[in-house]
C-alpha cells in the first residue's frame, strides 16, 4: 500500500478563498472548509430526490459530475466524478453506514492538489457504476469535508477500457464501453496525449505558449502552474494584475495562489477566452511531474459550460458537445460549423 501513488483532485480547489487584490479590495470570499461543512458545499446545488447527476456550470454555482455507485449490493450511493484520481475513494459516513471497519493504521499515501495525507483504508467486496464492475478493492477513506456531502469519489482516470459520458442536457452520467455514436457525430473530436499517470491530457497553447492541459472534472476551479505563470509573465510583460487566494484541497494543507485572467487558450480547433486561472506552486504538478514544463487543469469552472462531455479513455478521445449558450463570464470559440457559435459561463 505505501508504495502506491493514490492521487485525489475532486473539490481540490474548494472555492478560491480568501482572495485580495494587491490594492486591498475583495475579489471573492468563502469560509475555511472544517470538519461541519465544506467551502465548496454553498456552490452545489441540492439534489432533489437524489437525482441531480451533472450539474452544469453557471453564474451561482461551479457545476460538478455525480454518478451512482452501488457498494456491496447496497444504494446507489452518490460519489463525485474525477477524472484527475486514479482510485475511487469513500466517505467516512458511509463506511459506517456500511457496517465497514477501516484498517487500524494509516497506510495509504493519498496525495490531493495541496499537499500528501496518510489515511486508512477499507476493503469493498464489490463496487458498480454503470458498466463497471470492481470487485475486492480497495477505497481510502477520505477527509469528509471535502466530498461536499457525497459519498465518495469515482476515480474515473482508472477507467482505462471503459469511456464517460457527461450528460448535462440531460442530466445523466453514463459508464459504458464506447461514446455513443450520436454524441461522437455532434462533437467536436480532440485525440489526447500519451496517458500519464492514467490522466487525460491535451496539447494545449495558451498565448502560444505550450502547455500540457488535464481535464480534471474533480477540480473547481482551473490551475495552472508556476512554469505556466512565468512563461506567460515573460511573454506579456508587466502590468498584468494578480489577485492573491488561499486553495483548499482533499488534504488539509492549504496553498496560496494567483489569480490572473488567461490569455486565449486553444485546444485543436476549441478556443476559450476570459478563463481566470488560478497559478501556484500545487503539490498534483509534482506528483504528475508536471512542475518544470507549462502545465495546467482544466476545471469544472470551464468544463461544466459544454452541453455534454465524452471521454473515451480506450482511445484517448475527448469529444465536446454542442456549447450552452448564458449570458455569464467565460466563453468558448471554435473553427467548425458542427457546433454552436459560442459557450459562456462564470
Amino acid at each position: 500500500m505505501r508504495a502506491a501513488t493514490w492521487t485525489l483532485t475532486a473539490m481540490m480547489a474548494t472555492g478560491v478563498l480568501s482572495t485580495t487584490s494587491p490594492a486591498g479590495g475583495a475579489l471573492h470570499a468563502a469560509e475555511r472548509p472544517d470538519s461541519a461543512q465544506s467551502g465548496a458545499a454553498s456552490s452545489v446545488p441540492e439534489a432533489r430526490d437524489g437525482l441531480l447527476f451533472a450539474s452544469p456550470t453557471t453564474r451561482d454555482h461551479i457545476g460538478r459530475v455525480v454518478v451512482p455507485v452501488m457498494v456491496n449490493g447496497r444504494g446507489p450511493f452518490r460519489f463525485i466524478v474525477d477524472t484527475g484520481a486514479n482510485h475511487s475513494t469513500i466517505s467516512s459516513a458511509l463506511v459506517q453506514t456500511l457496517g465497514l471497519k477501516p484498517a487500524e493504521t494509516a497506510s495509504i499515501t493519498l496525495h490531493g492538489i495541496t499537499g500528501a495525507a496518510q489515511v486508512s483504508f477499507v476493503t469493498i467486496d464489490k463496487l458498480q457504476a454503470g458498466d463497471l464492475t470492481l470487485e475486492e478493492t480497495v477505497l481510502p477513506v477520505v477527509w469528509t469535508p471535502v466530498l461536499a456531502g457525497a459519498d465518495g469519489i469515482f476515480g474515473a482516470a482508472g477507467l482505462t477500457e471503459k469511456s464517460l459520458l457527461i450528460d448535462f442536457q440531460r442530466n445523466r452520467v453514463v459508464i459504458s464501453p464506447h461514446v455513443e455514436g450520436s454524441v461522437r457525430s455532434s462533437s467536436i473530436k480532440i485525440h489526447a496525449l500519451r496517458p500519464t499517470h492514467g490522466l487525460i491530457t491535451l496539447e494545449t497553447q495558451v498565448s502560444r505558449v505550450p502547455v500540457v492541459a488535464v481535464i480534471d472534472t474533480g477540480s473547481e476551479r482551473t490551475l495552472g502552474n508556476l512554469a505556466l505563470r512565468d512563461a506567460l509573465k515573460a511573454r506579456r510583460g508587466a502590468g498584468t494584475v494578480a489577485y492573491v487566494t488561499s486553495v483548499y484541497g482533499a488534504t488539509k494543507e492549504v496553498e496560496p495562489g494567483e489569480i490572473q485572467k488567461a490569455p486565449p487558450i486553444s485546444i485543436g480547433l476549441l478556443h476559450i477566452t476570459d478563463v481566470a486561472i488560478v497559478y501556484g506552486n500545487f503539490h498534483i504538478f509534482k506528483v504528475w511531474d508536471m512542475q518544470e514544463k507549462p502545465a495546467m487543469i482544466i476545471g469544472m469552472d470551464v468544463l461544466g459550460t459544454v452541453a455534454s462531455l465524452g471521454i473515451d479513455f480506450r482511445n484517448q478521445d475527448v469529444y465536446v458537445a454542442s456549447v450552452r449558450s448564458s449570458d455569464d463570464a467565460y466563453s468558448w470559440t471554435h473553427g467548425t460549423g458542427n457546433l454552436g457559435s459560442t459557450m459562456q459561463h462564470q
